[in-house]
């Protein structure tokens, strides 16, 4: 069992930036896959960024893309997504989520983190 716990989220103003974290209880963080999530008011929860066990390798969503970093730092069992260039339109409820590289059905999930971007 893992547990996720993100951290990080906040109001900032448009073109602003936040670093949010998602901590995981479970020694063995090396061994997951991890996504970042948003989900805004009345819209379905899509990806935003992922990055392998390694860290050797990331994804973003275009919309995303020169904006936002994903990195991980595997002996504190945490990953980040730092923000820049924050828009209006990034605001929603961020979530991590894990899947074990061993076993693609074992997933978890964070209780998500807000972020709004408004003036």
């Amino acid at each position: 069992q893992v547990q996720l716990v993100e951290s990080g989220g906040g109001l900032v103003q448009p073109g602003g930036s936040l670093r949010l974290s998602c901590a995981a209880s479970r020694a063995a963080f090396s061994v997951f896959f991890i996504h970042w999530y948003r989900q805004a008011p009345g819209k379905e929860r899509v990806p935003v960024a992922d990055i392998t066990p390694d860290g050797g390798s990331t994804n973003y969503a275009d919309s995303v893309k020169g904006r936002f970093s994903i990195s991980r730092d595997n002996a504190k069992n945490t990953v980040y997504l730092q923000m820049n260039s924050l828009r209006p339109e990034d605001t929603a409820a961020y979530y991590c989520h894990a899947r074990a590289l061993y076993n693609p059905s074992e997933t978890y999930w964070g209780q998500g983190t807000q972020v709004t971007v408004s003036s």
